[in-house]
């Protein structure tokens, strides 16, 4: 359901140049009947937020919703939203198997201007972004404006491997957490950004050991 890896599923395995704004994430969802994901929560989402108080969360790009259940099972309301209407569907039906509530399912572009996302929310989770650099200030506008006075952005992306031959997708292409940083300034406090050794032992044989994560505070 989640565990976002590019690298599983961008079509890199074989080092091919790919367009991110051509991507079709449900023709990719699609084409994996038994799912996409682990089904497995996002470590580093766990760890960075264990120690806040829950209330209004936004999981941005929440693929088959194993994040927002976590959040949703431990007293947080969520809305998830995705650019794939299958990994929604899976969302929503795995809710349901669970009994889990409190989840608003979104199927969608946060980015559009049609999208029914409100905030602010006390928690805004992007775990291993999928947009495009060249969509990078417009996701930092939005994401920004998003988050509570006093509210958590949290961001977690891929490291790139050591060697640069190994990485199976493109990292410059893609928006990443040390991207978003630079738009943190006045109002905000950057409470962690570093690169750590990335949790857990479900992530399909990927080459990515470490996460980038950066968790900032909304001050003003």
């Amino acid at each position: 359901m989640t565990e976002h890896d590019l690298s599983e599923h961008t079509h890199h395995q074989h080092h091919e140049p790919v367009d991110p704004e051509s991507i079709d994430w449900n023709e990719i969802y699609g084409d994996e009947a038994g799912g996409l994901w682990s089904g497995h929560v996002n470590g580093s989402l766990t760890s960075e937020v264990a120690s806040l108080v829950p209330g209004r969360a936004l999981d941005v790009g929440c693929g088959e919703g194993a994040d927002a259940l976590w959040l949703a099972e431990r007293g947080w309301q969520v809305t998830a939203i995705d650019v794939a209407r299958v990994a929604i569907d899976r969302a929503r039906a795995e809710a349901a198997n669970r009994s889990t509530d409190g989840i608003t399912w979104i199927a969608g572009d946060l980015l559009a201007d049609d999208v029914p996302v409100t905030g602010p929310f006390d928690l805004v989770s992007l775990q291993y972004p999928a947009f495009p650099l060249g969509r990078r200030h417009e996701l930092s506008r939005v994401l920004r404006a998003l988050v509570a006075a006093g509210g958590t952005l949290l961001v977690v992306g891929h490291a790139p491997p050591a060697d640069p031959n190994d990485a199976p997708f493109d990292h410059t292409q893609w928006t990443q957490p040390d991207d978003l940083v630079c738009d943190l300034t006045a109002g905000w406090t950057i409470e962690r950004h570093e690169t750590v050794a990335r949790p857990g032992s479900h992530h399909h044989g990927s080459v990515h050991s470490h996460d980038v994560i950066l968790r900032a505070r909304r001050t003003a």
